[in-house]
C-alpha cells in the first residue's frame, strides 16, 4: 500500500510539474481576455493594466518550460494563441477604443490588419525553427508597444495610431531579424 501512494504522489507531482509552463500560459490568456472585457466596456487604464500583467505572465511561461524541461508541441500551440488574444486582439481593441474611433473605416482596417498580421506572424513562428533569433517583431512586443501607446492618447493624434499601427503590422511580417533576449 505504501509502495502504491508513493508512486501516485510521484506521479502526480510529475503531472503537475509537467503542466505548469501551460497554467502559466493560460492565466495569460486568461489576463488577455480580461482586458478585452475591461476595453469594450471603456475601462482603458484596466484594460492596459491587465495587457502588461499578460505580458508578464508570457515571459515567465516560456522560462518555466525550459528551466524544467517540459517543453511541448501543445505548450507552443497554446502559447501563440494565448499571444494572439492578449498581445493582438487586446492592445488593438484597446488602440481603437483609446483612440481611434473618429477613423472608424479607416482605423477598423488598421485595427484589422494589426490583428491578421500577428496571427500570420505567430503561425509563422510555430513552423520556422530558429532558435537565437526571431524573423519578424515578436507580436508580444509590437501588442506591448501598442499598449503602451495609449498612454500618450492626449499628446498624439488618432492619425498618429493608424500610421503606427499599419507599420508594425508590417514590422511583425517582414524578414527582419530580431535577437532572443
Amino acid at each position: 500500500m505504501y509502495v502504491f501512494l508513493l508512486n501516485q504522489l510521484v506521479s502526480t507531482r510529475k503531472k503537475i510539474k509537467g503542466q505548469l509552463a501551460n497554467a502559466l500560459t493560460l492565466i495569460n490568456l486568461g489576463l488577455g481576455i480580461t482586458a478585452i472585457m475591461f476595453i469594450l466596456q471603456g475601462s482603458i487604464w484596466y484594460g492596459f493594466l491587465f495587457i502588461a500583467l499578460a505580458a508578464l505572465f508570457d515571459r515567465f511561461d516560456g522560462m518555466v518550460a525550459r528551466k524544467l524541461k517540459i517543453e511541448s508541441e501543445l505548450g507552443k500551440q497554446l502559447d501563440s494563441l494565448s499571444d494572439l488574444v492578449s498581445f493582438g486582439v487586446a492592445p488593438a481593441l484597446l488602440v481603437q477604443q483609446a483612440t481611434l474611433m473618429p477613423l472608424s473605416f479607416v482605423s477598423g482596417l488598421a485595427v484589422v490588419l494589426f490583428i491578421l498580421c500577428g496571427a500570420l506572424r505567430l503561425a509563422r513562428f510555430n513552423i520556422t525553427d530558429s532558435p537565437n533569433e526571431f524573423i519578424g517583431l515578436p507580436i508580444t512586443a509590437a501588442g506591448c508597444i501598442v499598449a503602451f501607446s495609449t498612454l500618450f492618447t492626449e499628446q498624439l493624434p488618432a492619425t498618429f495610431y493608424v500610421i503606427f499601427m499599419i507599420c508594425l503590422s508590417g514590422l511583425m511580417i517582414s524578414n527582419i531579424r530580431v535577437r532572443k533576449v
